[in-house]
Order: structure tokens, then sequence, then C-alpha cells
């Protein structure tokens, strides 16, 4: 029986943009994921209060991975009001029978450099196998040195033969948007066109709902239930 490849990809997705999708589909790709839960956070614990309110959050990400086979939006940080920590998350996963082998969590290179700020670090690495994708600006190749400590556990595809390192910090150099959430919001604020960097149907959602204009219903943090916003098909900036 094969084992389960479940990526996980965390983030405020305020809104979800080219660079989350780009680095989830480099993992899926390199990793035979069998399925990617894109799971947006109800409050970050090192950012901001969202400018979006989880229903419209949620509603990007849903339209953002509509019609990808294995993709799915999760409510799972969303139904929490508290602040939302992958420490947490995969805790979630695993009373619902996952693994820590079967676990891909999915970050950016320039977030996993700060891992050793995240809650219960170093313990939150047996937790899951890490997947740390390039960003512009931050090669992954920079990682063994400035994370020598975990040097050890960091491996690259193909991983059929370093199995043997459970749970491992995988590193994958792939290219990725140059984009940020808060670069998107000042554009929009500004009326400038967002169209090449986020997926069209996010672009028109933001459009239509007036999501981060100066007087738009978007600032507003949690003005309805994410559960309303899409079916619930069961998240980085």
């Amino acid at each position: 029986m094969s084992i389960r490849r479940i990526g996980i990809l965390g983030g405020t997705f305020d809104p979800i943009h080219w660079g989350h999708l780009e680095a989830a589909f480099a993992a899926e790709t390199a990793l035979n994921l069998m399925r990617v839960m894109v799971i947006p956070a109800s409050l970050p614990p090192h950012r901001p209060q969202p400018h979006a309110s989880s229903f419209h959050r949620f509603a990007m990400v849903s339209l953002s991975i509509a019609g990808r086979a294995g993709w799915r939006a999760s409510d799972l940080e969303l139904r929490d009001q508290s602040r939302s920590y992958t420490w947490a998350t995969l805790q979630k996963f695993h009373e619902r029978g996952y693994t820590a082998s079967e676990l891909y969590f999915i970050v950016g290179s320039d977030a996993f450099a700060d891992i050793a700020s995240w809650m219960n670090y170093p313990a939150i690495l047996d937790c899951a196998h890490f997947v740390v994708i390039s960003r512009p600006g931050h090669p992954v190749d920079d990682i063994p040195h400035r994370l020598p400590h975990l040097a050890s556990r960091m491996v690259r595809p193909p991983l059929d033969a370093i199995s043997h390192i459970d749970p491992m910090i995988v590193l994958i150099d792939a290219p990725t948007a140059a984009v940020s959430s808060s670069a998107i919001r000042d554009r929009v604020a500004h009326g400038q066109s967002i169209a090449a960097l986020v997926p069209d149907p996010v672009r028109q959602h933001i459009e239509q709902h007036g999501l981060y204009t100066r007087q738009g219903p978007g600032r507003r943090a949690n003005d309805a239930p994410a559960g309303t916003a899409a079916a619930r098909l069961h998240g980085q900036d």
C-alpha cells in the first residue's frame, strides 16, 4: 500500500496570489502529492489582522483552485477565532489519522529562514515534512548556510532514495512570482491593475466586492463565517 502524500499550504491569503500557487504547484510536481490542502489562517500570529474578511479570503482561495484535481480549500483554521499556529494545525491533521510522514507543509524559503521563531520549534519539525520553495531574492541554496544545525535533515527531490530521513526538510528550487499580498492591496487602493498578479477569478472577486479599496467592505476582519462563502471542499503573505 502506497503512503499518502498530502500537501498543506497555509497563509493569510489576503489575497491569495500567483506566488502562493506557484509554490504549491512546484511541490505537487516534484513530490507527486496526491492532494494539496490550502488553508487560510484565521488570525496570523506574526502579522496584523487581515484586511479582508474570513468570508472573502476563503472565497478567493476556493476560486483560485477551482478545477484543479486534488486541490481543496479548507476552513480548518477559520473555524477557530484564535490565532492560527502551524503547530496546532498539524496536530489537527494527526488527530484525523495522518502521520508526520504523510504530511508535506509547503513554505517559502524567506519564511522558513525564521523557523526558530515558530511555536514549538524545534518539535514542530517532527510533525510533518517541511517543503521549502525558493522565493525571489531568497534561493533555497542559502538555507543550509542560514540554518546549518538543520542541514542534516535537508534533502532534494527525488525522495525515493532518501526516505530514511523522516521527517525531512525538502528544498525545491523553482521559479515563483515576485509578488506579495501587501503589494496587491496597495495597487488596488491606488486603482492600479492586478491582472497579472492573481488568478482572474480572484481579480474579479476583488473588484466585484470592492476589496482593498480605501472604503471597501473587505477591511472588516470577520463579517461572515467562512463556511457560507462557498462549499467546504475538503495556507505566508
